[in-house]
């Protein structure tokens, strides 16, 4: 089979398309032959040897893959070679054969295609774990979503009005706006004005009736970081889930104390290697919202394999808009 190796950590148009053996299916595992792959920030930081797990050299990238099940190892009962799954790793999704343990592999509503599959892994469940578990969302409530028009944004966007939120959107640019409503923003808040220390605040004041956001999902950090904690109502939670401004913002805790609000921070993947059976309940939870066409990702472009530096590019440019993925010869057949 072909795989995109990493043998030493920099730029992903470093990386090379080799030829590798064949996987080895252990008896807890699934072999996967690859259909789609997602393309997540993280994986520039992995590529790049800045992310905060590395695996040792050489190895293939990759969170987040879809394909058919090649064969089972023989513990595994959850499914079958001939199966349509999504499996979420920690890496080696970037090739045509994917080994994943069978508790990561998740078989696929009838009605998904691979792209679709691959471009909700790591996004969704990142989204989906930010809004309810650490952000303690409540019916009803109204959520501010940074970043909104990016993967785990826009992700974050749809599942909080499928579960009935009132939603803001932030975002900076006018096409974003355009994205975020159409993927069921109530309201936009401009990231891009002038002052936004205050300007964020005003903002969501204008929409609530002066309440506030009762929760804030934040894949951004820096000045919009801190702009949106002063938006938060009393008794609101802010969970930070990235920082892709660049700068890592810190906290006052007296500022915390005063207005009796929660900031949390999620790690997806220690929910995925420490409770996978959480992990499997939020996923059927996501596959039935699908279903129920109340989220649906934005796949802006799925890219042949062989141009994997390109989408990476577009990514590290900040200009994608909802997912982009990879396809391999699978697809093709």
């Amino acid at each position: 089979m072909r795989a995109i190796l990493v043998r030493e950590h920099g730029a992903p148009e470093t990386l090379k398309i080799e030829k590798v053996p064949t996987p080895v299916c252990g008896d807890n595992d699934v072999l996967i032959d690859v259909h789609a792959i997602g393309v997540n920030y993280p994986d520039l930081l992995v590529i790049g040897g800045q992310y905060q797990i590395l695996p040792q050299r050489p190895f293939s990238p990759g969170k987040d893959a879809a394909g058919v099940v090649a064969a089972v190892g023989r513990n595994v009962k959850s499914c079958k070679p001939g199966d349509r799954v999504v499996a979420q790793v920690e890496y080696g999704a970037y090739a045509e054969q994917l080994p994943a343990h069978a508790d990561n592999c998740f078989v696929m509503p009838d009605s998904m295609p691979f792209t679709d599959a691959a471009a909700m892994g790591l996004a969704y469940q990142t989204a989906h774990f930010a809004l309810v578990e650490r952000g303690q969302y409540l019916k009803g409530e109204t959520v501010l979503v940074t970043g909104a028009a990016g993967g785990v944004g826009l992700a974050a966007v749809q599942i909080a009005k499928g579960l009935g939120a009132t939603v803001l959107a932030g975002v900076r640019h006018a096409e974003h706006a355009a994205l975020a409503k159409e993927n069921g923003a109530d309201h936009i808040i401009d990231l891009a004005a002038d002052n936004l220390r205050d300007a964020l605040r005003r903002q969501v004041h204008d929409v609530t009736g002066g309440h506030g956001a009762d929760v804030v999902l934040d894949p951004v950090g820096g000045d919009v970081f801190d702009a949106a904690l002063r938006a938060l109502a009393w008794r609101g939670r802010m969970v930070v889930i990235g920082f892709a401004a660049g700068r890592i913002p810190t906290i006052k805790a007296n500022y915390l104390l005063v207005k009796n609000i929660l900031v949390s921070g999620l790690q997806w993947s220690d929910y995925r290697e420490r409770t996978p059976e959480w992990v499997r309940r939020v996923q059927d939870e996501l596959f039935d919202l699908y279903s129920a066409g109340k989220i649906k990702p934005n796949v802006m472009r799925a890219f042949p394999m062989e141009q994997f530096a390109e989408a990476l590019a577009l990514v590290k440019a900040g200009k994608v808009q909802g997912k982009v993925v990879l396809t391999t010869s699978h697809e093709k057949t």
